[in-house]
């Protein structure tokens, strides 16, 4: 039986990306029903879309049976083209001046799952330095991009993620217990950064400040991060105005 609604004629692969693009713009789980909301398309072809999206791994279903979040293929194309996205110059300028302002170590990444993933770097040509490969998957509750991740999460999405994290100590500074963790979080929430005194590596501190779009979501993390031999907090702290005007400039591009 073919579809009698005006919308009938849109291809099944187009009416899968708009399936897609509401689940995105929403950033949070969405019923079939309430994806359909937008889209109008009869019951039986969004069940039948949303199923067939989630059997090929583009969207998984959460612990509820009924809502559904981006799944493990998703994330992966959205992985693949932030990678791509290395050879955008205007972004990577970005990057290049912050290391100018800073002179240490700047990084992109972007939330992925329970970790971030970096997907750009300016490398500091110091003997001494601290290196993290693009590509690599790192703790959100460990590193100053992770926690900031978290603070701007909605809250119900922050305490599931207390409740089934593992918030492996990776140094003796890192907060691997949940009311440690709840309580810095909300100190983030507030001020709108988040550091890493030697919470993820030993030697390494950092700062990290959140590239956001118009509705205060999290687009990507911008960081810096040195030695504390060649950096203390209180330095730390004086570049937050650059990696602030950084992000500004980061969130436009994207």
């Amino acid at each position: 039986m073919k579809d009698m609604h005006p919308s009938s004629g849109t291809s099944p692969s187009l009416r899968n990306l708009q399936i897609l693009e509401v689940l995105a713009r929403a950033a949070r789980p969405l019923t079939a029903t309430e994806i359909n909301a937008e889209l109008g398309l009869p019951k039986p072809t969004i069940h039948r879309l949303v199923a067939n999206l989630e059997q090929e791994g583009y969207l998984s279903r959460q612990l509820d049976g009924r809502s559904f979040l981006p799944g493990h293929k998703l994330r992966e194309m959205m992985l693949g083209v932030m990678h791509a996205a290395q050879f955008d110059l205007p972004r990577h300028d970005v990057l290049v001046r912050l290391y100018e302002s800073v002179g240490e170590t700047c990084s992109i990444s972007i939330p992925e799952g329970d970790s971030l993933v970096y997907v750009d770097r300016v490398e500091t040509p110091w003997p001494l330095r601290l290196v993290i490969a693009l590509g690599t998957r790192v703790p959100l509750h460990a590193t100053a991009a992770g926690k900031v991740c978290l603070a701007f999460m909605n809250p119900g999405s922050f305490e599931h993620y207390l409740r089934h994290a593992r918030l492996r100590p990776h140094t003796e500074r890192t907060l691997s217990s949940a009311t440690a963790l709840r309580e810095e979080i909300r100190r983030i929430r507030k001020q709108g950064y988040a550091t890493d005194e030697e919470e993820f590596i030993p030697g390494m501190v950092g700062a990290s400040v959140p590239a956001l779009d118009g509705r205060g979501r999290v687009l990507a993390l911008l960081t810096f991060h040195a030695p504390i031999q060649r950096m203390s907090m209180q330095a730390v702290m004086s570049h937050l105005p650059a990696l602030r005007r950084a992000a500004a400039e980061l969130a436009e591009l994207i």
